[in-house]
């Protein structure tokens, strides 16, 4: 990531961490109104899910300047996803849910270069734990 890319996301997560419970609560209600197919997979009661989510966002955003050392915790991460059952098209479904809920948390400064920061964090995420995940499938 680029460091303004890096500013960009610690910047936005420090307005939406004040607001981190409502946030995590609307981003499980539009993952699960838009893909209720996805609702099966969260085996944890919903408010050890958001602590969890909310956990791993500040992680993410503490690591920024070397996500490469989460990159096998991701994978190990997606190696765990796979066995409840989450598959690549899942990811599609919560960045899509994640996004607007950033934008949702943070009006008009949810700018295009905002949104290109946490995706850019996403895609890397994501691709960790699919990495894992595959390993997983992988007799």
């Amino acid at each position: 990531m680029t460091p303004q890319a890096t500013a960009l996301v610690r910047a936005s997560w420090t307005k939406i961490k004040p607001l981190a419970e409502p946030t995590a609560q609307r981003f499980y209600g539009r993952l699960f109104a838009r893909h209720p197919e996805t609702q099966p997979l969260f085996q944890a009661e919903m408010a050890e899910q958001r602590r969890k989510f909310l956990v791993m966002l500040e992680t993410v955003v503490d690591a920024l300047d070397d996500l490469d050392a989460l990159l096998p915790a991701l994978e190990d991460l997606g190696a765990q996803h796979a066995c409840y059952g989450v598959t690549g098209p899942d990811y599609d479904k919560l960045v899509d849910a994640l996004l607007w809920t950033l934008g949702q948390a943070l009006g008009d400064d949810f700018t295009p270069e905002v949104q290109d920061a946490w995706t850019e964090v996403y895609t890397t995420l994501a691709g960790a734990m699919q990495d894992g995940a595959a390993e997983q499938l992988v007799p």
